[in-house]
């Protein structure tokens, strides 16, 4: 029997977590997608600490009409979250999911809110 898919979502986890990892000068912008949420964090992996975090359920993000334009909100949140922390450049880690759909309206929602990567 072949993999769930969250055993396959996990191994391609692993697999870009051997390339991607954040510093101080760049931390790495990590993405968790749930069924309902769409969550974010800004993290030091030098520190393991996390920087700057935001979610479909913060306060500031109100729900739009669709899943794609709440996941761009909470990117252009955690933008203007990490650019007021002085940080501007960052690793995109998409955890394992394909960059398409949410992933990609938040990672575009991030770009709009002024992060490079």
């Amino acid at each position: 029997m072949g993999l769930s898919k969250e055993e396959r979502r996990l191994r391609i986890r692993r697999r870009i977590r051997k390339t991607v990892s954040g510093t101080a000068n760049a931390p790495r912008l990590s993405i968790f997608r749930s069924n309902k949420e769409i969550y974010v964090q800004v993290i030091d992996d030098t520190t393991g600490k996390t920087l700057v975090a935001a979610s479909s359920r913060d306060k500031g993000v109100e729900a739009q009409e669709n899943k794609q334009l709440t996941a761009t909100a909470v990117g252009k949140s955690v933008a203007e979250k990490a650019i007021a922390a002085g940080i501007s450049v960052v690793k995109f880690d998409r955890g394992g999911y394909l960059y398409h759909g949410r992933v990609k309206s938040l990672a575009e929602g991030a770009r709009e809110g002024g992060l490079k990567f």
